[in-house]
């Protein structure tokens, strides 16, 4: 029979240490709850080879040895964090609150709870608490690159996020056939930026200008989608050889595409008839790497065409 001890828990004989088994997983029972590593009151209970009722009964009454850094009551916040943690959603229909005890509140744990198993398992569990913090510390550069590194890939999700849908609301714009005001592409963003000026280009019923001085045959390309009818033309800061040749060889098959020597703009303006867009980079180079578009509602293409020409 168990012999009773003087703080009311029954002393086990030892024949239930002896069957512990010799090694026991503790590791994956410690958790890190508000930033601390505990145990909680079901598992060490489960340890002990006593019920949590009989454990926390046994704590309640020596309270005194258990301040709030020694052991804490979970909030159902706490709970739902573990629960995301260890992909589980049940608790074994316990609907109660459990504790959670720290290192030093499961070392005072021994001096409650004085059956020989709680001393053996005891030990056990500071060993474990040792090789956690060494592990821990061992890599906690890792953690920490790896911790950025999720960081960042989080932020570059939100940030794609948002910028697929403000590029949503661009082309939604565009299909209703109201010109989209502002918007930014990204690097990378290649196709979607492709589409964006094409779309325009396809819109326009009149003309077509562009001021850049960067271009190349990609860009007659692009102006070759516009409507039958629609002249396009295109004033740049210098007319190369290859450039005036390949602008040659696309006149005698396609549509004409007119070239105009300008060297008064810095920054590319697409004129859509009579609407203007600043755009942040040469068309030949969108998506490359970030750029802006504005739609300019102060000033009309016949207007900035009849300052190129003062």
């Amino acid at each position: 029979m168990a012999e009773e001890t003087e703080n009311g828990m029954a002393s086990e004989p030892v024949a239930i240490c002896d069957r512990l088994p010799e090694v026991i997983n503790i590791q994956p029972m410690i958790r890190v709850v508000r930033g601390k590593q505990v145990m909680l009151d079901r598992d060490l209970a489960a340890l002990y080879e006593v019920e949590t009722k009989r454990l926390n009964e046994q704590v309640k009454r020596n309270i005194e040895r258990f301040p709030d850094d020694f052991m804490f009551q979970l909030s159902k916040k706490d709970i739902e964090i573990l629960k995301s943690q260890n992909a589980t959603s049940s608790w074994g229909g316990d609907r109660r609150l459990p504790y959670a005890f720290t290192e030093q509140g499961i070392a005072m744990l021994s001096s409650v709870l004085k059956s020989k198993t709680a001393v053996e398992v005891n030990i056990r569990i500071m060993r474990a608490f040792v090789v956690m913090r060494r592990f821990i510390a061992t890599n906690a550069q890792l953690f920490q690159r790896l911790e950025t590194i999720e960081y960042h890939q989080l932020e570059m999700k939100q940030h794609q996020e948002q910028a697929d849908k403000r590029i949503d609301e661009v082309f939604k714009r565009l299909d209703a056939g109201i010109p989209p005001m502002q918007g930014i592409f990204y690097d990378g963003q290649v196709f979607d930026a492709y589409c964006f000026v094409s779309d325009l280009i396809r819109k326009a019923k009149r003309s077509i200008v562009l001021i850049d001085n960067y271009v190349d045959d990609t860009v007659l390309t692009l102006l070759d989608k516009r409507e039958k009818g629609v002249t396009a033309t295109i004033y740049t800061q210098r007319v190369g050889n290859q450039f005036r040749l390949d602008v040659d060889r696309h006149n005698a098959q396609y549509p004409l595409v007119e070239i105009k020597q300008f060297n008064k703009a810095h920054d590319r303006f697409l004129l859509i008839d009579d609407g203007v867009y600043h755009i942040g980079a040469s068309i030949k180079d969108l998506g490359k790497k970030w750029f802006g578009f504005t739609f300019m509602r102060d000033i009309t293409a016949t207007e900035l065409i009849n300052k190129i020409k003062d």
